[in-house]
């Protein structure tokens, strides 16, 4: 019971930490009026987008509009990170569309409101800061293989084509070129490229406007007036939806489970991401990893309720709000409120958004995502950057997101072991005769021989290791100095007691020296070498030595 009761406790005062507190809104008394100006900075850009990758998602452009406002709201609140600004992105779009063609909208609802629960135990676990060791080569393949994935996702609309089809997105772009060059309809073409176009130029000719914002209306009001034949947005919900939990399944939860697991992966790995981009582009703004899970598991808890599809924190969007000048949650919980207010008041002037033009949107938000420089120099570095880096890319582009991460960490792993084991050397040392009479200098050196163990002891190194000391020859005693050793594992260990054994088995004496009591303990725990002799330097065990071959 006491025991119990102890857990309850912990898991009590974990849960109270990842609360927010009043102290989360002292920032946002500093200066108000720039943290409403840059949330409705932030609003202005974030309004396309949402409709885009909502329309992308397969769940429709009003469901991306609910995610913004409410997990963009709920995250605000309860998240850990002053500057993140949550909602639909482009990643998660990625990992949705499958889902919605194999369970369909209410599988989409359940899938998010699963990850969520995954996330709040996430945060609870408070594994949060362990995503700060993700390999740089991973997040870049990673990020470059999205903004492939999202373009080929925008293919069919920006040319025009509604009924292409492909289990794959580059299947899918392929079937809509094929369809196209059947039958070309250029007004979604150009329409797609030339808001993609103003977006580029405009940002670098005056990038404090909302280019975005600008080409898209300019887009609608021209297919308005010139009455162009284009697929467009449609009717959307004036106001939230009324919160429901009809989507809820029990059933399915083993079969959405994998699809849930993917969504919370990408929303912690996004997430946690973009709120270190935060932190860098600010001076004192520094984020709590497990309140950010926390916060991204609760918005995605509730998102689902009233129809929104899974969200995450989106790195364009929150790169506006520091850009902006947001300095608290203050900006971003009115970047929600200004898009709610669309959602009330302009819902009809928003169906009107040719479909096109948001394929240009993201269009020409996938060219920004990706930093050619940055990827550049990854590729030149090393040869295990450049592999992980496209490993990481192509797996993200042919097969899914979640199998990307897997395969680039697997193999950044493989490659740091790789890199590791090499540090580990087996090096003969020259015993100190300074003391020793002629005779004696010649006795230690025809018969005992010392060897330095340098660097790591464990699997990937402990084969190379057995080899080289089972090769020593012609010596009585074998001196084995581990003060330089840095870590012990049970391969290691065994592979130690197995060279050990073969050196006993012909005769040859073998002192342990200098051994760590934590490496130690190892070794006894798995009863190897526990009957040799240890000294807690050299020269204690070559004196030991000396009076070992004096007496043979």
């Amino acid at each position: 019971m006491a025991v119990r009761n102890m857990a309850a406790r912990g898991t009590t005062g974990r849960l109270t930490r990842l609360l927010p507190t009043r102290s989360d809104w002292v920032a946002a008394r500093r200066n108000p009026r720039r943290d409403l100006l840059a949330g409705l900075t932030v609003a202005v850009v974030a309004l396309p987008l949402a409709l885009a990758f909502g329309a992308s998602s397969g769940l429709g452009a009003g469901a991306g509009l609910v995610t913004a406002v409410v997990a963009g709201a709920v995250a605000a609140v309860f998240g850990g990170s002053n500057l993140q600004v949550s909602g639909p992105t482009g990643a998660m779009t990625v990992v949705l569309v499958p889902v919605v063609a194999d369970f369909g909208p209410t599988g989409v609802l359940m899938v998010g409101a699963m990850a969520g629960v995954v996330l709040l135990v996430l945060a609870l676990a408070r594994l949060g800061r362990y995503v700060r060791y993700l390999p740089t080569p991973v997040v870049e393949g990673f990020t470059a293989g999205i903004a492939v994935v999202i373009a080929l996702q925008q293919v069919p609309a920006a040319l025009g084509v509604t009924d292409a089809h492909g289990e794959k997105v580059w299947a899918l772009a392929a079937d809509a070129v094929v369809r196209f060059v059947a039958d070309p309809a250029p007004t979604p073409v150009l329409t797609a490229l030339g808001v993609a176009a103003a977006m580029l130029a405009g940002g670098r000719w005056r990038p404090q406007l909302p280019w975005s914002l600008i080409a898209v209306a300019a887009a609608t009001a021209l297919a308005a007036v010139l009455h162009l034949d284009m697929a467009r947005i449609g009717a959307l919900p004036a106001g939230l939806p009324a919160p429901s939990l009809d989507f809820l399944d029990p059933s399915a939860v083993a079969r959405l489970l994998p699809s849930a697991l993917a969504v919370a992966a990408l929303a912690a790995l996004e997430s946690l991401l973009c709120a270190t981009v935060a932190d860098a582009m600010s001076v004192d703004q520094h984020h709590d990893p497990d309140r950010e899970l926390f916060g991204q598991g609760l918005a995605n808890l509730v998102t689902p309720v009233f129809g929104g599809i899974p969200a995450t924190a989106a790195i364009a969007r929150t790169a506006v709000n520091v850009r902006a000048g947001a300095g608290s949650k203050l900006a971003a919980l009115t970047h929600a409120a200004v898009l709610a207010g669309i959602v009330l008041v302009a819902a009809p002037l928003v169906a009107g958004i040719p479909l096109a033009a948001l394929a240009g949107v993201l269009l020409a938000t996938t060219v920004r995502m990706v930093e050619a420089s940055a990827l550049l120099a990854l590729a030149r570095s090393t040869r295990g950057d450049a592999l992980v880096l496209a490993l990481t890319f192509l797996v993200t582009v042919a097969v899914d997101l979640v199998a990307a991460v897997v395969v680039g960490l697997g193999a950044a792993v493989v490659l740091a072991l790789r890199a590791v084991a090499r540090t580990a050397r087996l090096e003969q040392v020259p015993l100190d005769t300074t003391d020793h009479s002629d005779e004696e200098h010649q006795l230690l050196a025809e018969h005992i021989v010392a060897y330095r163990l340098d660097g790591p002891l464990f699997f990937a190194a402990a084969h190379h290791f057995l080899l080289e000391l089972s090769e020593v020859a012609d010596v009585r005693v074998v001196i084995l100095r581990m003060s330089r050793v840095t870590t012990v594992d049970a391969t290691g260990a065994h592979v130690l007691g197995d060279a050990i054994s073969r050196l006993r088995r012909r005769g040859i004496t073998v002192l342990l020296s200098g051994i760590a009591p934590h490496h130690d303990q190892v070794l006894t725990a798995l009863g190897v070498a526990d009957r040799l002799p240890r000294f807690p330097g050299t020269p204690e065990a070559i004196a030991y030595a000396r009076d070992l071959m004096r007496g043979s």
